[in-house]
């Protein structure tokens, strides 16, 4: 029928109706994995496979928003289908990224426990690599970070399944399920473990040209691991000074210039590491005055030097529409909005500026009525 939007549109609000998946667009999309799964071999395979169950994923996010029960249950009863099907290929089942993203989505879809299950399986059997092996330590990041969103406060989060998580990460042991406790001496070892790892990553920059991707990428994970670790074990300035010390020693070894050919070399992937590494101190501030009484002004300070650097990072320029909204003056966010927007060709400043002038206008009205 002519032709029509395919996939979908993340926050478009069209009247009442939320713009969804358009039935064409989805079978297309479905079409084209399906035609292209049977083509790949190894490697590509698996890469496909991840890609194609973060778009389910995105599915089921979707359906979570705009709170649509029957649809999410359809929906999740599909992508877990899809999950288990891609798992079970020779060439995936030993793959950490694909029994990540399972996870993640039985915890999405509310399955807590069974959440966890895969979580444990995934992390019996990834091997011992500990804080060397990418996969597992994103694996464990993400694991973390779930669990600590459960916390109510962070009193006596010492002994909870977050710490265990991360103190076994350390160990580059063989994972064994939480019980209930964690030891105060596995606790002190797992510390200095993290500290020294941490260190040795840090020294290594900028990294050699063939490793840099991937080092970058776990440099992200551990910084993320150890600051949630600090967290949960010494409190919210631990955690910060941990990320303050590997911003620091990433913005001074911004790209360097090439004599030559004038091309960056070495830490081209590095803007993205200090980006991710700003991302996952600003989420922690979040949610750390989320469950406990702290000053707004460091998560202020924090999003707006951010937003400076990266005007095109729409999770930061949501969490400043957030906080903004608690705001009774909207002149500091509309200058800051106005600076943004006359130092970037980025269209994102001018849509959450505009999305924050619709948040007020409703506030406003709300008042009124």
């Amino acid at each position: 029928s002519g032709f029509n939007s395919i996939g979908h549109m993340d926050t478009m609000l069209r009247g009442r109706h939320h713009i969804g998946h358009y039935k064409e667009g989805e079978e297309f999309i479905q079409n084209v994995f399906h035609a292209l799964y049977l083509l790949f071999p190894g490697k590509e395979k698996s890469n496909l496979s991840i890609f194609w169950l973060q778009y389910e994923i995105s599915k089921v996010i979707q359906c979570l928003q705009a709170k649509k029960k029957k649809k999410l249950k359809a929906q999740g009863k599909k992508s877990k289908r899809l999950a288990k099907n891609l798992l079970k290929a020779p060439d995936n089942r030993n793959h950490l990224s694909l029994w990540k993203l399972y996870a993640y989505l039985e915890w999405l879809l509310g399955n807590i426990n069974d959440a966890r299950k895969v979580f444990d399986t995934a992390l019996s059997t990834a091997g011992m690599g500990g804080l060397k092996s990418p996969q597992l330590c994103s694996l464990t990041l993400l694991y973390a970070q779930l669990e600590v969103e459960l916390l109510e406060s962070t009193e006596g989060a010492v002994m909870s399944r977050a710490v265990h998580i991360l103190t076994k990460l350390a160990e580059s042991g063989p994972y064994v399920s939480y019980s209930g406790q964690v030891l105060s001496v596995n606790v002190l070892k797992a510390r200095k473990t993290y500290e020294h790892a941490l260190q040795d990553y840090l020294s290594k920059i900028p990294f050699p040209d063939q490793s840099q991707v991937s080092d970058a990428d776990q440099l992200v994970n551990l910084v993320g691991c150890y600051a949630l670790f600090q967290y949960l074990t010494v409190g919210i300035d631990a955690a910060v000074s941990v990320y303050a010390q590997a911003s620091e020693k990433l913005e001074a070894s911004g790209p360097q210039k090439c004599e030559n050919a004038g091309e960056s070399f070495g830490i081209q992937n590095f803007p993205t590491a200090l980006e991710a590494v700003t991302l996952l101190h600003t989420n922690l501030l979040r949610f750390h005055m989320k469950i406990s009484v702290y000053p707004l002004n460091p998560l202020r300070e924090a999003l707006t030097e951010a937003l400076k650097q990266y005007p095109s990072n729409q999770s930061l320029w949501r969490s400043y529409i957030h906080i903004q909204r608690k705001s009774h003056s909207a002149s500091k966010a509309r200058r800051f909005f106005d600076g943004v927007t006359r130092s970037t060709n980025s269209l994102e400043p001018w849509l959450f500026a505009i999305q924050a002038e619709q948040m007020r206008k409703k506030l406003i009205e709300n008042v009124q009525r």
